[in-house]
């Protein structure tokens, strides 16, 4: 099997071996338990708990009784019924996350994160410093448990895919006899990445979910070994040219792509689900209030403007719809809602929303909107839009200096005071009113 925690000189098939895939073990969770000592040792999950709420992570103890990330929480309740759910703290692990990013950022430039908890790396050009890449490996997990005091598992391979997976063989494996320990490294030499990767189920690789898996095993393929011996052109007619391609790649090892440090984000979006699904403007307005709110601040605190909304409505029947409209200008919040509310208008709610989205693209830098604004589009006082801008400007540093909950739209208070989402929040279900769920601040 392939070899780890390497201790020698590496041949040069393995020195070839220069991607890093680096993942936080059990993060969410990990996170809670070091902020809260009493909870070490026992099944903590992270996710909405209500009866719409999934599981975002869980600990090894919550694992053991078959819960995992993504998991419905009524599901996960039913298998662990000692489960301790806590709703999640996004800016926490945010936190945590920049932490996490700054350590690997020590050792190589080239680092691409692709989660709060997990990145890869390129440490092909600095193995005369730190030597091979499974000694570099070794040095990023002990520096992660020294500032962190958190875990992380690391893949080594030749690409992202064999380090990705890689990764997970490194990973500690829960039993009903208690948690053991996994490798912490694991290297998959070019030599064998075939014998690595034909017992693992095709559900391993990347772009295969249930719905492709239940394609494949109607032909036998259950294994990525299987799907090795399928000829490319019988998985194109299957699965389409593309995606056929790409499969027949991937059973092969072959992922070309390459560690991208910086990424533009392409879009800044807050959705949620609710508790009961809503069916009138009147009650799915306040809302949208808030989410255009919270898209708004993101925008405003990481320095970026868009020109296209996207509202994204789900029936409880899980299908759904989008609507966008995009200007020339770029869009300042009051407008954000403006046409969020607009377009939330086209859509038919009558039969019940279950899931409520609002979305900004086209992201550039906001010095353009002084050129061009949304008002002078329509023949309006220029004064105006200044003034707004003005308004906006003193508004984030507001909740800069005493927090995003200081200030919001007045359309946002309620009886508990100003309900202002923060990212992250409700990200994974809305939480049961009232319900045995452990708060956390």
């Amino acid at each position: 099997m392939s070899r780890y925690e390497q201790q020698g000189p590496v041949d040069n098939a393995r020195d070839s071996c220069t991607i890093l895939h680096v993942d936080m073990d059990a993060f969410f969770a990990a996170v809670e338990v070091l902020d809260d000592p009493t909870l070490n040792g026992k099944p903590v999950v992270v996710g909405g708990a209500g009866p719409r709420g999934v599981v975002a992570s869980c600990s090894y103890e919550a694992r053991a009784f078959g819960v995992r990330s993504a998991m419905p929480s009524v599901e996960a309740r039913r298998r662990c019924r000692d489960a301790i759910f806590l709703p999640g703290r996004y800016h926490r692990y945010a936190e945590m996350s920049e932490r996490f990013t700054a350590v690997l950022r020590a050792f190589t430039p080239l680092v691409e994160p692709i989660a709060l908890d997990e990145a890869f790396l390129d440490v092909s050009g600095i193995q005369r410093a730190f030597g091979p890449p499974p000694f570099v490996a070794r040095a990023i997990r002990s520096h992660v448990r020294e500032e962190l005091e958190l875990d992380c598992s690391v893949g080594v391979g030749r690409t992202k895919l064999i380090a990705k997976l890689a990764s997970r063989a490194a990973k500690p494996v829960a039993t009903s006899a208690g948690v053991v320990p996994g490798p912490g490294v694991f290297l998959v030499s070019g030599g064998e990445e075939d014998a690595f990767l034909e017992p693992l189920g095709v559900r391993a690789l990347w772009g295969v979910g249930p719905a492709s898996a239940a394609r494949l095993a109607r032909i036998g393929v259950r294994t990525v070994g299987d799907l090795r011996q399928v000829p490319s052109e019988t998985l194109c007619r299957l699965m389409g040219a593309a995606h056929g391609g790409h499969l027949a790649g991937m059973a092969r090892g072959e992922d070309d792509r390459v560690v991208v440090a910086e990424r533009e984000a392409k879009s800044i979006s807050h959705e949620e689900t609710f508790i009961a699904d809503l069916s009138t403007m009147a009650d799915l307005h306040p809302h949208l209030v808030r989410m255009a709110d919270a898209v708004a601040a993101r925008l405003q605190e990481v320095g970026l403007a868009g020109r296209t909304v996207v509202v994204k409505a789900r029936y409880p029947d899980l299908s759904y719809v989008t609507r966008s409209q995009t200007l020339a200008a770029q869009l300042d919040a009051r407008k954000i809602l403006v046409l969020a509310d607009g377009l939330l208008r086209t859509i038919d709610v009558s039969q019940g929303i279950r899931l409520l989205g609002v979305a900004v693209s086209g992201l550039g830098p906001p010095d353009e909107w002084a050129q061009l604004s949304f008002d002078d589009l329509e023949s309006k006082d220029a004064g105006e839009a200044e003034g707004w801008r003005q308004v906006e400007e003193a508004l984030g540093a507001i909740r800069s200096r005493f927090g995003h909950a200081a200030v919001a739209p007045a359309a946002l208070i309620g009886d508990r005071g100003l309900d202002v989402k923060r990212r992250g929040d409700t990200q994974w279900g809305p939480e049961t009113e009232g319900g045995a769920v452990v708060s956390r601040s």
